[in-house]
């Protein structure tokens, strides 16, 4: 089986670019006999806690990852979040490898490849685990595989680009057509759908794009299963700007300078399309503030959709209350979150802005190739049902 994670997209983008007629492949799939769902992602509907997500088949108070980027209170420092030590289950793809199963990962962003690969044995006919973004440094014995580069007669994408998500699909067709493992993930990155809204033309190139590799893997003989990380919104004004609330500086406006630290768990290293602007945010206060009454400011503010404490919030989108701050603060779906209005660059910002991270993104598609069965009614579907519902519910 193949499985892959179209990251930020939207149901809307393949709706319609299907309209265009740009996704025969998909059109064929969700009309002929396959399954075509809309579920839930986790909030914050961002990048790696939604990965994980999916490839545990948990939400991230079981498996701990919890944004892009977190602050380690013991540490007093500003963590990334791409350490498998972070982990707190296994992923699906080791357990299968510990039961034989030959696993091939591809990811287009390497920030991802140690969290999905945690665990992974490689070597001459082990698991196969690398990132588009670093193919040109892969060995057998770190990635289980070499020289894709020139197997594929591509070179490494720039990160910015369509590109590094379209060498995901050429190598995976590749891996599948010559390695034929047993279980394969496939991620790309968000690029286009930060630039892009759905239908527009550079939007349905990338989705035909897609959809040609998908049927080159159904041809090689494999089950599809696409599903999302997060969607994605316009998040700016009619002149084009951001729609950004300063957290951090209408928190030292309320309760006083340096008493609140925001934490913008979107934060990572690829911040040029987005800024690090998102629509979720976790706040810690300093002893002695009352997070009642900073919530009952924070809800007053236009803009702001929920302002929680800890437990709440946490018990609300299953999230690992030791890794989130006092609050929880998620804004509208036109709007962001920001730290001081100093810290954020938009200079790579070369068209309006559009995002993620809040509850307005959380609808994404769940797409597979065959038709599935024995799927409750009553069940509230999320991303990360993906694996279960294409290895214990295809017809």
């Amino acid at each position: 089986m193949v499985a892959v994670c179209v990251d930020g997209s939207e149901p809307d983008y393949i709706e319609k670019a299907m309209a265009a007629g740009r996704m025969p492949w998909t059109e064929q799939v969700v009309t002929g006999g396959g399954v075509d769902l809309r579920v839930d992602c986790v909030v914050p509907t961002f990048t790696n806690p939604n990965n994980l997500s999916i490839v545990t088949g948990v939400p991230p108070e079981k498996h701990g990852i919890c944004g892009n980027f977190y602050y380690d209170q013991e540490c007093d420092s500003e963590i990334m979040m791409n350490d498998p030590a972070l982990l707190r289950v296994p992923t699906i793809f080791k357990l299968f490898q510990n039961s034989g199963a030959r696993i091939a990962i591809v990811t287009a962003k390497d920030k991802l490849k140690p969290l999905l690969g945690s665990g992974l044995v490689h070597g001459q006919h082990g698991s196969i685990c690398f990132s588009a973004e670093k193919a040109d440094e892969i060995t057998i014995e770190e990635n289980g595989l070499t020289d894709i580069i020139g197997r594929l007669n591509m070179s490494v994408p720039n990160v910015y680009s369509a590109e590094l998500s379209e060498f995901v699909f050429a190598a995976g067709v590749e891996i599948m057509r010559h390695e034929r493992p047993e279980i394969m993930y496939l991620s790309t990155t968000d690029y286009i759908q930060h630039k892009y809204a759905p239908g527009s033309q550079e939007a349905n190139d990338f989705y035909a794009m897609m959809d040609r590799y998908w049927e080159e893997l159904d041809t090689l003989g494999a089950v599809i299963a696409l599903t999302a990380d997060h969607g994605m919104n316009a998040k700016h004004d009619v002149t084009g700007s951001p729609n950004v609330i300063y957290l951090q500086d209408m928190l030292d406006n309320l309760v006083g300078p340096n008493k609140a630290r925001v934490i913008l768990p979107i934060t990572d290293p690829y911040v040029v399309h987005h800024g690090a602007l998102g629509s979720f945010a976790t706040v810690y206060l300093e002893d002695g503030l009352s997070d009642c009454d900073v919530i009952s400011k924070l809800a007053a503010i236009s803009g702001i959709e929920k302002a929680l404490i800890n437990t709440e919030g946490c018990a609300l989108f299953q999230l690992p209350k030791d890794r989130m701050g006092d609050l929880i603060v998620v804004s509208e779906r036109s709007m962001v979150l920001g730290t001081t209005r100093e810290r954020h660059d938009f200079s790579g910002l070369d068209v309006p802005l559009r995002s993620h991270g809040g509850i307005s993104e959380q609808v994404v598609p769940l797409i597979c190739s065959k038709p599935v069965s024995g799927l409750e009614d009553t069940l509230r579907l999320r991303n990360f049902d993906l694996f279960d519902i294409v290895l214990n519910h295809v017809a």
